[in-house]
C-alpha cells in the first residue's frame, strides 16, 4: 500500500461516526431547539463531505490539511453551520443597491404600507373572499377588486388572475381558440424567461396571423388579413423594447374602429401598464390604462407588479359581456389569485383615487419619480456614516450615473441618480461584491469601472446602517 493510501485510510478511521457525533452534541445548548431530523441530516451531510474530501485528495499535502478538520470541535462547528443554513428561510429580504427599481430577480415592486397592512389583517383571520355578506350566499372573489378597478380606469368590468401572461393566455383561449388572431410582426414580443407572445398564442389554441414588417405596419395590413375565421385583433404594447427610426404602427383607436366595422373584438396587452402619466414628472410618456380603456378596446390586460406597484397579478379589463365569458372559462380557476394577493392589490389600487398620494405612498412610483436632490441627500447620509469608519484602506467616491426602471418597463429611460462608490485597497471589487451578496442582509450592488456602486435611488434610509455593517465586515473579514 502506498504512503498516500495509508494516510487516507488513517484519516478515514479518524473520521467520527454519525452516532458518536449525535452523542457528543446531545448536551450542546445550540441543538436543544433544533428538530432532531434536521440535526441528523446535518451530521450526516458534514461527515459525508469530509469523507469525500479525504477520498478525493490528490496528494499527501492536501490530505494533511484535512487533519485539523476532523477534530470534534471543528466538526461540531461545521454541523452548526449546516444546521443554521437548513433552519434559515430561503426567501429572505435584501438590499437592492443596483438602481433597478422593478428588479425581476429581486422580487419586482415593493408593496405600499397600506398593502402590507391589509395582507396582515386578512392573513390571520377568516375573510369574505367568496362570501356575499349582503345575501349570505356564495360570492365571487373577483368582486373584491372589480369595483375599484372599474372606478379608477373607467372600464365596464374587471377581473384578476395570477400574472399578465396568464391574463393573455386566458383571453386568447376564450376569445380566439381555433381562430386567427391578427397582430403586427413588430409586436411579437418576448418577455422575461423566454416567454413569447407566439408561444402563448399557440398554447391558447389561437392561430397567429402576422401582418406588416418588423418596423412598419399599416392599417391596410390588418384590413387585408381579416377573413371569416378571424377571431381577434391584438395590439401588444412593446413595453420592454423600442424600434427606432423608420417606423409605423397602427393606433389602438384605429384598430378599435376597424374591429367595430367587422364585428371583431380588439384586445390590447399593455404589459407593464400604468395608471400614472409619467410625463408629468419629466419622464418618457407611457400609454396609460385609462387611455386604452377609453379607446373602446374590448379587452385590456396588464401586470399588477410592475409600474402599477402592486403584487404579482394579471389584470383584465373590458366589456361586461366579454369579461363574463372569460370568467366562465375553466382555465380561470387554475389561474386565479389567492386572498393575500387580492388584499395587496385592492389596497394598492385604492391609493390611486388620489394620484399624488399614490406617487408618494407606492414605493415603485416614489423611487421612479424621486427628485435628484433627495437622492443626493441620501448619498450624503451614507457617505457620512461610512466616513466614520477609521480604516485608511476604504475609498469612498460619488458618481452621477443612471438608474433603470427595470421589469421590462420604460426601456429607453435613463433616470439620473447618485451612487456612492466603494473600493478597498488591496482587495478586488469582485471579492467585495461577493462578500456583500453573502452578507446578512445581503447587499446587491453593481460594478462599474472597477468600483462597487451603491445606487441611492433604490436604497431605503433604514438600510444605510446595514450597508455600513457590510463594509466593516468586509474590511475585517473579507480581504484576507
Amino acid at each position: 500500500m502506498s504512503e498516500l493510501s495509508e494516510t487516507r485510510q488513517r484519516l478515514l478511521r479518524q473520521l467520527p461516526g454519525v452516532d458518536r457525533m449525535l452523542e457528543v452534541i446531545k448536551s450542546n445548548d445550540f441543538f436543544q431547539d433544533i428538530p432532531r431530523a434536521v440535526t441528523i441530516r446535518s451530521v450526516r451531510t458534514v461527515i459525508e463531505t469530509l469523507r469525500s474530501q479525504i477520498l478525493n485528495s490528490r496528494d499527501e499535502t492536501e490530505l494533511k490539511t484535512l487533519l485539523p478538520t476532523l477534530m470534534d470541535e471543528i466538526v461540531i462547528h461545521k454541523i452548526k453551520a449546516d444546521v443554521s443554513a437548513a433552519m434559515s428561510v430561503n426567501l429572505s429580504p435584501l438590499i437592492n443597491a443596483t438602481g433597478v427599481v422593478i428588479h425581476t430577480n429581486l422580487g419586482r415592486s415593493l408593496l405600499a404600507d397600506e398593502a402590507i397592512e391589509n395582507i396582515h389583517a386578512v392573513a390571520g383571520r377568516y375573510s369574505n373572499l367568496e362570501f356575499d355578506l349582503t345575501t349570505g350566499k356564495r360570492g365571487s372573489r373577483y368582486r373584491i377588486v372589480e369595483d375599484i378597478l372599474c372606478e379608477i380606469t373607467g372600464a365596464p368590468a374587471a377581473m384578476v388572475v395570477n400574472n399578465n401572461a396568464a391574463a393573455v393566455l386566458l383571453c386568447l383561449d376564450t376569445l380566439a381558440k381555433g381562430r386567427e388572431v391578427v397582430v403586427s410582426r413588430g409586436e411579437l414580443v418576448e418577455i422575461g424567461g423566454a416567454f413569447r407572445i407566439p408561444d402563448v398564442m399557440a398554447r391558447s389554441g389561437a392561430i397567429l396571423k402576422e401582418v406588416g414588417t418588423t418596423n412598419r405596419t399599416h392599417l391596410k395590413d390588418y384590413v387585408q388579413a381579416i377573413q371569416d375565421h378571424t377571431g381577434l385583433l391584438l395590439k401588444v404594447h412593446t413595453s420592454n423594447y423600442r424600434v427606432m427610426g423608420f417606423t409605423a404602427s397602427v393606433s389602438l383607436n384605429d384598430l378599435v374602429a376597424l374591429g367595430g366595422e367587422h364585428n371583431i373584438p380588439v384586445m390590447e396587452d399593455l404589459g407593464s401598464g400604468t395608471f400614472i402619466d409619467f410625463s408629468r414628472y419629466g419622464m418618457m410618456r407611457e400609454p396609460t390604462v385609462q387611455e386604452s380603456v377609453a379607446s373602446g378596446a374590448d379587452v385590456v390586460t396588464f401586470s399588477g407588479d410592475k409600474l402599477l406597484g402592486g403584487p404579482q397579478a394579471g389584470i383584465i379589463l373590458g366589456s361586461k359581456a366579454i369579461l363574463d365569458t372569460i370568467k366562465q372559462n375553466p382555465l380561470t380557476r387554475a389561474l386565479r389569485i389567492d386572498k393575500l394577493t387580492l388584499a395587496a392589490l385592492e389596497a394598492t389600487v385604492r391609493l390611486y383615487r388620489e394620484p399624488e398620494k399614490a406617487v408618494k405612498a407606492i414605493p415603485t412610483l416614489r423611487m421612479l419619480t424621486m427628485p435628484l436632490q433627495d437622492i443626493q441627500h441620501r448619498a450624503d447620509r451614507l457617505q457620512a456614516i461610512l466616513s466614520e469608519i477609521t480604516d485608511s484602506r476604504l475609498i469612498i467616491t460619488r458618481h452621477a450615473v443612471s438608474s433603470r426602471a427595470g421589469g421590462g418597463s420604460l426601456p429607453l429611460l435613463d433616470i439620473p441618480t447618485i451612487c456612492v462608490g466603494l473600493q478597498v485597497t488591496g482587495a478586488s471589487v469582485n471579492a467585495m461584491e461577493t462578500f456583500f451578496r453573502r452578507w446578512s442582509p445581503p447587499v446587491i450592488a453593481r460594478i462599474e469601472n472597477d468600483i462597487l456602486l451603491m445606487d441611492m435611488r433604490t436604497i431605503n434610509d433604514d438600510e444605510l446602517p446595514d450597508i455600513r455593517n457590510a463594509v466593516i465586515g468586509f474590511l475585517y473579514e473579507g480581504p484576507s
